[in-house]
């Protein structure tokens, strides 16, 4: 071997033990990272915005890798935690889904039943009435002799609110089809007994109007059968 041939195998020693030093340095950087960062875990993200009180579903989030200990105790880490639940505020796309921000859809008891209606943003309480909300249902109603003053109705006291739909074009009756007239309305469903429903149901097909009243929370004081009904001739 002459000593160009050495000098270049010196040359490539020198090389193979360069790149190994490299190697180990990176293999030492990663290390250290991973102990600092530690081992990874499943976590949830919001895919695309969400309104308050919408029904959620699995479909609405995607599933990325976080490290354990930057993980929030209240992040949801599995995907069934969902189930009968409901977005508590609105939810941002790209946000870390958390328990904080859901809670469960509220449930008919026994002797109980749905029953929902469109109110329009006008009429009822607009973005504060939310699942589990209690509400009283007022219906205005026209006279039905000529002369006949118009009447307000206490239809329905302290109503358990259990859905809050999304807001969507409504046409209140055929005059409104016919007229091409439409308004922005919200189904609300309510959690009430057989009577109540009923009252509902004739308020919604008869009424001039259906109005929402939001009951402060823990409020026990039932409204008096004189302040059921209200005319103008009342005030007089």
């Amino acid at each position: 071997m002459n000593s160009r041939q050495r000098r270049g195998v010196i040359l490539l020693l020198l090389s193979v033990l360069c790149a190994a030093g490299v190697f180990a340095g990176v293999l030492a950087v990663i290390g250290d990272v991973q102990s600092k960062v530690g081992p990874e875990t499943a976590a949830y993200e919001v895919k695309t915005d969400i309104r308050p009180y919408e029904r959620l579903s699995a479909a609405q989030f995607e599933r990325i890798s976080v490290p354990e200990r930057w993980l929030p105790e209240t992040a949801v880490t599995d995907l069934r935690d969902l189930d009968g639940k409901i977005a508590l505020t609105p939810l941002r796309k790209g946000s870390l889904l958390q328990r904080d921000m859901i809670v469960e859809r509220p449930a008919l008891e026994d002797g109980e039943q749905e029953i929902a209606i469109m109110i329009d943003a006008a009429t009822g309480v607009a973005g504060k009435i939310r699942p589990g909300a209690r509400v009283n249902i007022y219906a205005t109603f026209d006279g039905a002799e000529e002369g006949e003053r118009p009447q307000s109705k206490v239809i329905v006291e302290n109503a358990e609110v259990i859905d809050v739909g999304r807001l969507a074009p409504f046409e209140r009756d055929s005059e409104d089809r016919r007229n091409g007239r439409t308004t922005e309305a919200v189904p609300i469903t309510f959690a009430l007994g057989t009577l109540d429903a009923q009252r509902v149901a004739y308020a919604e097909s008869f009424a001039s109007h259906v109005r929402l009243a939001l009951v402060a929370p823990g409020t026990t004081e039932s409204i008096r059968p004189g302040d059921r009904t209200y005319t103008l001739d009342g005030d007089k």
